[in-house]
């Protein structure tokens, strides 16, 4: 967003436009967030090989021949809007092209797919996707394709190489009517969605988000762990449990994940990022076309419960998920920053997984391993720490594949190297008969230095650091609350801190509020609840005491723009809302549709306080967050946008959409060039 947009395609060419889905949305904003820190892997890339007969010309026959089956493969998206296009077949030349190699072989197909996928790919303004040839001896041996998230999902570009495959063998199967994205981007009743949202928040706001304890690790260890474990010993115990039970397999293994969590932690409810796919009609399951999304899915184990209750209530809650997920995405993740930002929480599920593993044969097999039975392999790298447990589950000709990946923090090499093992004997117990039950508590204690609150783990050394970075902190000391707790209230978070005159506990709430999102290792995986209770009694002299940890509620007061970049940040956030309306599908002209003012939901904060108006930005609060004044996800390209027009940069999509107050985002603002000296900040 540091440069001036290029013209987008010209209107020419296009034969229909509409909104993004649901599932299109959150890879459309995802697009925005630096590469280091995105969840779901953009550009995706893997690699067919190409049958001796085929030549360069039959590639290019077959690629276009796809271009004209598949919308997706000649679909632009909108950089402010979430709005996609649909181009005619000849719109724009094939993005193909070809490399010589010596030999293709594992290795170098490995290499060259990966090199593809850093390539950038433009959804803007080209075709989402890119293909490479593979030359050897001047014959081709191997297409390499990526695509861009926004547009074509992980299935989806299997089964479009898988295509491409057929059409150079010649078993190419007639055209079929597919369905585009646009085909059912309008089935949203809008009764429905209200329900389902007020449904989704009741959900979230009663949920004490667990997390996946640090059983051993450190923060300075190996950092990130990959493992992949393959053991076909496993396939028939999972095929089994779920034939019992009438589910599929992957909710089987996520059950086994959850209880495996609930063992090791003593957590009976938190959440589990699930990816889940709509392909169950014959035309979605051969569309390329984005089906599959990351959903929240609340894990609730009742301790004492046996396996075929857990597996039952896993099944229940992600069938929820998808449901609820389904209706207006966007405003769903505001007014959940917007809960989260009152209650103190950042949310960080425990479990990332995902029923399709990929990418698949990042580590390769050693050559004596035998082809059935349990094999491991694992890798270590000085990476930044995983905040979640990544497991992806695969099943491929009656082997049971589990790519992990976590960081040390959480589990460490040898650790991470057991937990599949677990589970696959877990498999074992459960195929033979056992029941077995969730446990009472956790089975193993904490590492040294985290302490288990109600609501979490959380790092004292961590947060007395962050503390001590407020101004006017001299020193200070974080303990759990003890005995310093009134009767009848769960136990928190003290920090004893020897500050200047004019520090106040809000003061050093907000700080530590602030700063969840940017230092790592504050909460394990970030997820505390932060209220000041005030000031305790029998605190040492000359230092003041607040509760970093508690059940109150944050009350702050509201405060009004005064620098230039907190004026062009307000500004920017009234133009925004103004703009985009609560479903993120309004454009320049067209009618906002309004909130619903029986959930907080909308622009309107249910608190009372005004968002500004087009003509008075200095209404907007600058001590809350952006989805306190009604900015969801899809608004934030947009902002970026204002922001630049007024001569600011410095902060990420990524920082806008969490819970951070407007005051802290917009003391990361620059001017992004020199411009005349007015005698103060660059003016906006």
């Amino acid at each position: 967003m540091n440069h001036p947009p290029e013209p987008l395609p010209t209107s020419s060419t296009v034969i229909r436009s509409g909104p993004l889905t649901w599932v299109q949305q959150w890879h459309w904003y995802e697009r925005t967030i630096p590469g280091p820190r995105r969840v779901n892997p953009t550009p995706l890339a893997d690699h067919c090989h190409v049958p001796p007969s085929a030549t360069v010309a039959d590639i290019h026959m077959a690629l276009a021949s796809l271009i004209t089956r598949h919308e997706a493969l000649r679909t632009t998206v909108d950089p402010l809007r979430p709005v996609q296009h649909v181009h005619r077949a000849d719109w724009a030349p094939l993005p193909v092209d070809c490399v010589d190699v010596p030999a293709v072989d594992a290795d170098t197909l490995e290499a060259a797919t990966a090199e593809l996928a850093t390539r950038p790919i433009d959804p803007e303004r080209k075709p989402p996707w890119l293909a490479r040839v593979l030359l050897e001896a001047g014959k081709p041996r191997a297409v390499l394709m990526a695509a861009h998230h926004v547009l074509i999902d992980g299935w989806g570009l299997a089964v479009l190489l898988n295509q491409l495959h057929d059409q150079l063998l010649g078993d190419d199967a007639p055209a079929e009517a597919l369905a585009h994205p646009l085909d059912t981007v309008a089935a949203q009743p809008l009764e429905r969605a209200r329900a389902a949202e007020r449904e989704w928040l009741t959900r979230l706001a009663g949920n004490p988000t667990g997390v996946l304890a640090p059983f051993g690790g450190t923060d300075d260890g190996e950092g990130r762990h990959r493992l992949q474990h393959r053991s076909a010993d496993a396939y028939d115990d999972l095929v089994r449990i779920a034939r019992r039970y009438r589910v599929s397999p992957e909710v089987v293994m996520l059950a086994a994940l959850a209880h495996d969590v609930a063992t090791r932690t003593g957590e009976h409810r938190f959440l589990a990022s699930v990816v889940v796919s709509n392909r169950a009609r014959a035309a979605l399951r051969n569309s390329i076309g984005v089906r599959a999304l990351t959903v929240p899915v609340q894990i609730d184990l009742r301790p004492g419960a046996v396996f075929g209750e857990v597996v039952a209530s896993v099944a229940a809650a992600s069938a929820a998920a998808y449901r609820h997920g389904r209706w207006r995405p966007a405003e769903l993740v505001a007014a959940q920053a917007r809960m989260d930002r009152r209650r103190g929480v950042v949310t960080v599920p425990t479990i990332e997984y995902n029923c399709y593993s990929w990418p698949r044969d990042y580590l390769a097999p050693a050559y004596n391993s035998p082809p059935n039975g349990p094999v491991t392999w694992i890798s270590s790298a000085p990476d930044e720490p995983c905040d979640t447990l990544y497991v992806d589950l695969g099943l491929d000709a009656g082997v049971v594949t589990l790519d992990v990946t976590v960081g040390d923090h959480l589990l460490d090499a040898e650790q991470a190297m057991a937990l599949p093992v677990r589970l696959c004997g877990f498999l074992r117990a459960l195929a033979d008969g056992a029941e077995c039950p969730v446990p009472e508590r956790s089975l193993t204690p904490a590492a040294s230095g985290w302490w288990r609150a109600p609501q979490g783990w959380v790092c004292l050394p961590k947060v007395e650091d962050v503390l001590r970075g407020h101004p006017g902190v001299l020193d200070v000391a974080v303990a759990p609350s003890g005995e310093a707790a009134r009767e009848g209230e769960e136990p928190h978070l003290v920090a004893y801190a020897h500050t200047a005159p004019d520090v106040t506990p809000d003061d050093l709430h907000r700080h530590v509020l602030d700063h969840l999102d940017e230092v790592p290792g504050i909460v394990a995986p970030r997820c505390y609840v932060l209220s000041p209770d005030g000031l305790e009694s029998g605190r040492p002299s000359d230092h003041s005491c607040t509760a970093i940890g508690g059940p109150g509620a944050l009350r702050v007061p509201s405060r009004p723009p005064v620098t230039d970049g907190e004026r062009a940040l307000a500004a920017a956030v009234v133009a925004a809302v103004a703009v985009v309306g609560p479903s993120g599908l309004v454009g320049p002209g067209d009618p906002v549709e309004p909130s619903y003012p029986d959930q907080p939901g909308g622009p309107v904060d249910p608190g009372g306080l005004p968002v500004g108006s087009s003509d008075s930005p200095i209404a907007v609060d600058m001590n809350r967050c952006l989805a306190d004044h009604g900015v969801t996800l899809v608004a934030v390209p947009r902002l970026l946008a204002l922001l630049h027009r007024s001569g600011f940069t410095g902060i990420a999509s990524d920082e806008l959409a969490g819970t951070a107050s407007l005051g802290h985002l917009a003391a990361a603002l620059k001017p992004l060039s020199p411009r005349a000296h007015r005698g103060g900040e660059t003016s906006p």
